[in-house]
């Protein structure tokens, strides 16, 4: 894991890593972050905040894949409709059947050569061929999965049998919305790579467990990302 570097910023880490904390974590717009640190008596300002969010995100995001468990065994895949710059384009998805998202990926097309770019970024980073690929009845998954030799780990389904990946897509329509949309397709990879591994981090599924189970699941995430964006002086 790699220390995140602060120097030659005026304001202290740990305002930094607050203010990218809000932005990513909660459906926020730079300047209702703003707003938040003005009320605890910290004057910093919307396009700052930005720069911080568009630096250390990443890096702190990186750090957060590097610790996190390997995927489950049974990968879901979807792709949604969004517009970028007045064009359509396709976020393509992938989640593990506990909801952890495992990837996403912003492109022109949805087509084979797009699903071959998803699967072959999951297989590389994952290290592994899962026992099952959920989709849904899109063609080019089975086309693509054809060409990988891993077809008869394929299961097309219905819409609610994919509902782990459509359901993943949510967090991101609402940021989308909260933002005006996306500007470049550059911009709207680089935001949602850094939201996936924050929200994964902290998404406990508090309605799933018990009061005390909730707190022990957050003191957990918390640790975790006081550890991912570990300051090295």
């Amino acid at each position: 894991m790699q220390p995140i570097s602060f120097k030659r910023h005026r304001f202290h880490p740990d305002i930094i890593r607050q203010a990218v904390w809000l932005y990513f974590r909660f459906t926020m717009s730079l300047r209702d972050v703003e707003d938040l640190l003005a009320e605890r008596g910290i004057d910093v300002t919307y396009e700052t905040i930005r720069c911080w969010s568009d630096k250390f995100g990443p890096a702190i995001a990186a750090n957060i894949r590097k610790r996190r468990r390997p995927a489950d065994c049974v990968w879901h895949l979807d792709e949604m409709v969004v517009k970028i710059g007045g064009k359509r384009m396709f976020m393509w998805r992938a989640v593990d059947k506990e909801g952890e998202v495992l990837d996403v990926l912003v492109q022109k097309r949805r087509n084979k050569a797009a699903a071959l770019n998803l699967l072959r970024k999951l297989l590389k980073r994952q290290g592994y061929v899962p026992e099952a690929i959920v989709t849904d009845g899109l063609a080019s998954y089975k086309a693509a999965l054809r060409e990988l030799g891993a077809l008869k780990r394929h299961q097309p389904g219905r819409l609610q049998e994919n509902n782990r990946a459509e359901n993943s897509h949510l967090p991101v329509r609402r940021r989308e919305r909260k933002m005006q949309l996306f500007k470049s397709q550059g911009q709207a990879q680089r935001f949602v790579s850094t939201h996936s591994a924050i929200y994964n981090t902290f998404n406990i599924e508090r309605h799933l467990v018990s009061r005390k189970t909730m707190r022990t699941y957050r003191d957990r995430a918390f640790a975790e990302w006081q550890a991912a964006s570990a300051s090295n002086g």
